[in-house]
């Protein structure tokens, strides 16, 4: 007993533990596990589970030991208190690698932890779940055994168990099995798992609310048919109101579930809009930082990607000024990028929306991040790509100027493009062009002859008399002086 307790106390600081391993601990804790005394299999059961739980080399040696069956054999008959430890080993096994947890899989060990969901004890029932949740989170295929294994409806039944730490570890294992595919969302669905979860929204524990928005994110995700079901569930607009809670975690995955339900419809879309999701979101992005910006970001682009309507919907919750704070806040490229992709599906819409992503200032910067040598090729891709759908919508020249004098050629013929399209049915446009300088740049563009940027230039060219073409066209004055000392006083 004293040699198991040791063993126990030393395993769980990871300083001791490569000197365990040198000293061949765990072939001697082995037969310890089959002692007649249950006190002595349960500690000798909690060693292996927190050496097993340090590193996926140690999770190797319990399974090389062939510990793994002898385990699983006795959780059926053992006490609680022997359950709990034998669980917490599979878990701690399982959760390194795909390949660790199929070595769990392989020896019944979700059929047993299974068994252990229905003990009347909360803590076994937790354990049982935690080991489980880590057998599922790899990948689909180890999702689908733990499936196979009955735990579903089980897991569902805990949910309504008085004790708040068995809820969150169950809520955490659903989202971990339903995260994979739409079959495996669509399981936990059909055991009524939504309504218990919509339920506990309101919950005021925090860590609950986390797992619980995020098992409605991985069901909402995969199909409209689910993202539905969780709207018919009354989620929101209750879930609105978590987005005010301290939790930063749970106002992400707030956001992280609305914006899995609006990318998939413009209905799903207005539902969200209509209980005044944007603004909570609007709200959001102003108080949090880095990535739990993410999804909120994201959220704003999928909303607007659907419709004029709803893209305007975006704009009058201030959503563009909040954008443009976001794109020059942050740091991380993959933020900008999926800052970017939001202000191109709020801008290409029409003149109106254009107008309001070029007045927020974002053209230059989207200009700058194209240009940019350190910008990711993700980065460059989706600033050059939102500039060309932006410009080919935008009509208010006094934004499209400053990018004659700072943009490359390929976006150049976007900028001229326009000035082409207003110029002629603008008079007041076309005396501002001239004074501001615009007709002067313009003759200075050198384009191939018969490119598409040429024809624009001979059409804005058109729109003036000719001698103020010529005057402002380079060598002009050169021309000029020659004739002036050529000329001849009569």
């Amino acid at each position: 007993m004293q040699f198991v307790q040791t063993i126990a106390d030393l395993a769980s600081r990871p300083q001791n533990i490569e000197i365990l391993q040198d000293a061949g601990v765990m072939s001697m804790l082995r037969p310890l596990m089959l002692d007649v005394v249950p006190s002595i299999q349960q500690t000798a059961a909690l060693a292996l589970g927190r050496l097993a739980d340090h590193s996926d080399d140690l999770a190797e040696g319990v399974v090389r030991e062939d510990i793994l069956p002898q385990l699983v054999q006795s959780l059926a008959s053992k006490n609680r208190f022997y359950k709990k430890a034998a669980a917490f080993v599979l878990r701690a096994v399982a959760k390194h690698s795909p390949e660790l947890a199929q070595a769990v899989v392989a020896c019944s060990g979700a059929d047993a932890l299974v068994l252990c969901l229905e003990e009347f004890d909360p803590g076994v029932k937790e354990a049982a779940a935690w080991a489980l949740g880590f057998i599922a989170r790899h990948n689909a295929a180890l999702a689908q055994s733990v499936v196979d294994a009955g735990a579903v409806p089980l897991l569902v039944l805990s949910l309504t168990e008085p004790e708040v730490a068995l809820k969150r570890i169950v809520a955490s294992t659903l989202s971990d099995i339903a995260k994979h595919t739409p079959e495996l969302a669509q399981t936990v669905v059909d055991t009524g798992a939504i309504a218990h979860l919509a339920q506990m929204i309101l919950s005021p524990d925090a860590k609950l609310k986390r797992q619980v928005f995020s098992a409605l994110s991985h069901i909402s995700k995969h199909s409209v048919g689910l993202a539905e079901l969780v709207v018919e569930a009354e989620v929101f607009p209750a879930a609105l109101a978590c987005l005010r809670d301290p939790d930063e975690y749970v106002r992400k995955n707030v956001t992280t579930l609305m914006r899995e339900v609006v990318k998939h419809t413009p209905e799903l879309s207005q539902v969200i809009v209509n209980c005044g999701g944007l603004a909570a979101v609007v709200d959001d992005l102003g108080v949090c930082r880095g990535n739990l910006r993410l999804p909120g970001i994201m959220m704003l682009g999928y909303v607007a990607a659907h419709s004029e309507t709803l893209a305007m919907a975006v704009i009058l919750s201030k959503g563009v000024p909040q954008l443009a704070l976001c794109l020059s806040e942050e740091t991380e490229h993959h933020i900008k990028a999926a800052t970017v992709w939001s202000i191109e599906q709020i801008g290409h819409h029409t003149p109106e929306h254009a107008k309001a992503v070029a007045a927020a200032n974002l053209l230059p910067q989207l200009l700058q991040l194209y240009m940019e040598v350190s910008s990711s090729e993700d980065l460059q891709n989706k600033s050059k790509k939102a500039l060309k759908s932006v410009l080919q919508k935008c009509t208010q020249l006094v934004y499209l100027e400053p990018l004659l004098y700072e943009a490359p050629s390929n976006i150049l013929k976007y900028v001229v493009c326009q000035f082409s399209k207003v110029l002629p049915h603008d008079s007041k446009a076309r005396r501002l062009f001239v004074t501001s300088g615009g007709l002067k740049k313009v003759q200075e563009i050198e384009a191939e002859p018969g490119s598409a940027l040429q024809e624009y230039i001979n059409a804005i060219n058109s729109c003036f008399p000719e001698e103020i073409v010529r005057y402002y066209s380079p060598g002009y004055s050169e021309a000029l002086l020659e004739r002036l000392e050529n000329y001849q006083p009569a």
